[in-house]
């Protein structure tokens, strides 16, 4: 069970970071790294939807982003739980 926890730990990092990524691609005010990634919007692999495609794509991760974390978050608590509610035992040298 550990082992599918740290599993799911790895896939919440690279989300997080591919989440990252399409936010910081989207097209700004001013460009700024989207224009790193194609320059004109008309020339982009999605046409001229782009903008709308990486808004879609960009909600869908944040949604799977906000599950995770939930997800994550009771697993941990009851982890946490389990290892507390463990009873000590305690051997007596003689």
């Amino acid at each position: 069970m550990a082992v599918l926890f740290y599993i799911l730990v790895f896939l919440f990092l690279i989300l997080c970071g591919l989440l990252c990524l399409v936010i910081l691609v989207q097209e700004s005010k001013t460009m700024g790294l989207g224009a790193s990634f194609g320059g004109d919007v008309s020339t982009s692999m999605f046409g001229t939807s782009t903008a709308d495609v990486l808004k879609k794509f960009t909600a869908i991760l944040g949604a799977a982003f906000f599950i995770s974390c939930f997800v994550l978050s009771l697993w941990t608590s009851a982890l946490a739980r389990s290892h507390q509610s463990a009873p000590q035992v305690t051997i007596e040298s003689v």
